[in-house]
């Protein structure tokens, strides 16, 4: 089979050998271990599974200095240190009274259309996703500030209903620009939890995001598109509501924050998860037979009646070192099959 059917079969809830896996990397990673092996022929090692192309520049960034800069919706974002965070809201009062809000032609870019259709010709045999970056809870707190969107969820609902409306409103124009790309799923992205649970509870995402997921849901799906989504953080409350309004794929998957195994246990014959692996615990603080370990337990329980693709909870982040970067590679393609 092909890498793309392999991928497919495992979203449709079929075993597969091997198992599909994805292995990224922060910058600076990949040189160690091109130090590590002396050499760069280890990259030639992982499967092209999943390619991500785009049509949508989701910030529009202009630079302001060397260490700022504001983006399309008129936030200013300061890049010194990491993360990079938001300094100044550009929506800074809960209402619309002289703000413009952004149309989509803003943020859809022939460029960035020209280079994902070569992309995705360049490979035919893998599961190709059209991205767009931040997601509707995202997208708000970038624009009204964090604290000030979790004020607003209590004190000013009828302010957020209306912004995260044309939120909605700008995706679905992300979304039908995106389905005109040669791509077999629609790749969203959506903070909605931390480690504790879901932000704003479950019962607020629900009446808040719910419905307005549904709707992007359903405009991939129209399209004949699957659905995938990023999400860091324990969102076990809501996942059979995500199952409810159309999501096919869940991924991260952060095992510090809920049990990739009863996540499958669960619901693993509804919906498809794509991570897994510790970015916070096992990678950068484990031995090579504790990442050997887990890998194989992964390997082991969570493709069983298919839906699972391997995956870092993250990506490898800066501070992983060499040996356990290497370690994480040689578990994938051992336990995998793929070696």
């Amino acid at each position: 089979m092909k890498l793309r059917d392999i991928v497919l079969e495992q979203i449709h809830h079929r075993e597969t050998s091997p198992i599909p896996f994805t292995l990224p990397f922060e910058e600076g990673v990949d040189k160690r271990l091109d130090e590590h092996y002396g050499g760069t022929a280890w990259r030639e090692q992982i499967p092209r599974y999943i390619v991500h192309v785009t049509t949508v520049d989701e910030d529009r960034k202009v630079s302001i200095d060397e260490t700022h800069y504001r983006d399309g919706f008129g936030s200013v974002w300061s890049t010194a240190g990491r993360p990079f965070h938001l300094e100044k809201p550009g929506l800074g009062s809960p209402s619309f009274d002289d703000y413009e809000f952004p149309r989509a032609e803003t943020f859809i870019e022939a460029e960035r259309r020209r280079w994902s259709m070569e992309e995705c010709a360049q490979h035919p045999d893998s599961f190709r996703v059209a991205r767009f970056g931040w997601g509707v809870f995202e997208r708000s707190w970038n624009i009204r500030g964090f604290e000030e969107v979790l004020v607003d969820v209590i004190s000013n609902p009828d302010f957020y209903e209306e912004l995260l409306d044309r939120i909605t409103a700008l995706h679905l124009e992300f979304v039908a620009a995106s389905v005109e790309l040669p791509v077999d799923g629609i790749m969203f992205s959506d903070d909605w939890g931390d480690q504790r649970g879901v932000l704003i509870g479950p019962e607020r995402w629900r009446r808040f995001f719910k419905s307005r997921l549904a709707k992007l849901y359903q405009a991939a799906h129209d399209a004949g598109k699957l659905t995938l989504s990023h999400c860091c953080g324990s969102v076990e409350d809501i996942v059979p509501d995500l199952i409810e309004i159309g999501l096919d794929v869940l991924e991260s998957i952060q095992p510090e924050a809920m049990s990739p195994y009863e996540l499958k246990k669960k619901w693993g014959d509804k919906i498809t998860f794509w991570g897994g692996l510790g970015s916070q615990s096992t990678i950068p603080f484990g031995t090579r037979q504790e990442i050997f370990d887990e890998v194989e337990h992964l390997c082991r329980e969570m493709p069983r009646g298919g839906g699972y693709i391997l995956a870092p909870a993250k990506e490898l982040q800066p501070e992983t070192s060499g040996e356990n970067a290497a370690a994480v590679l040689e578990a994938f393609l051992k336990f995998t099959g793929h070696v």
